[in-house]
Order: C-alpha cells, then structure tokens, then sequence
C-alpha cells in the first residue's frame, strides 16, 4: 500500500479485520492476535468486534504526519511533471 491508500484507510473510524490485515500485511491468525493484544491493553473497553481506527493507528505507531507529507510532495513532483 502507498501513503495515499493508507491514509484513505486509515481515515475510516472503525478497523475490521481486513483493514489490519492490509495495513499489517499479515495473515488473518496474526491479525486476531494483534486485535486481541489491543483489546487487552485497552482494559477490556472495546465491546465490539471492530477497532476503534484511532486505537489501531497508536498501537502501530503509524505515523500519519509522515504519510501527509509524503502524499504532498507526491502530488506536488506530479504537478511539475506535467
């Protein structure tokens, strides 16, 4: 996935599985792992079979600036190559 699909992704509210297996790039059984490690470092709180899309962003470490930036200079190198 490239910065801009990442972003879109991640613009989302609620992760389910296949958002996290696209942003991991992990098989499914990894992916249930990771979604259990996150729902037990939030306590417990999280009742739904989803994840809060925030939630997955902090616990990955993604880091979004970065992302923008990179999806901006992107789209300004396109521009001058027209």
């Amino acid at each position: 996935m490239n910065a801009e699909e990442t972003l879109r992704l991640i613009s989302k509210t609620w992760c389910d599985i296949n958002d996290l297996m696209k942003l991991t790039g992990l098989s499914r059984s990894s992916v249930l792992k990771i979604r259990n490690q996150i729902r037990e470092q939030s306590n417990n709180e999280i009742y739904t079979r989803d994840l809060p899309m925030s939630v997955v962003v902090d616990y990955l470490k993604i880091d979004v600036d970065y992302l923008k930036n990179v999806t901006t200079r992107k789209e300004k190198s396109d521009e001058n190559n027209k």
